[in-house]
């Protein structure tokens, strides 16, 4: 059997309360998870207050600490 260099990719499992932000994409900025089920969550933007809700789709790359939310 051959060997590879293999990416993993991951479902991130969201969580209420939950504050995020999107880098890249045509959903990019920051978002407050307020609903999550096994195929939607359903995001708040904290700065306009307006609401979406999607299929799953984010995978964990990278978590940081003390970082400012929402963004300038």
């Amino acid at each position: 059997m051959e060997r590879f260099k293999v990416t993993l990719f991951k479902p991130y499992p969201f969580h209420e309360g939950q504050k995020i932000r999107i880098e890249g994409g045509k959903r990019q900025g920051d978002w407050e998870v307020i609903g999550v089920s096994e195929g939607k969550v359903k995001l708040r933007c904290p700065v306009s207050g307006r609401q979406f809700e999607w299929d799953r789709f984010c995978y964990f790359t990278e978590e940081r600490e003390n970082e400012a939310w929402p963004a300038e």
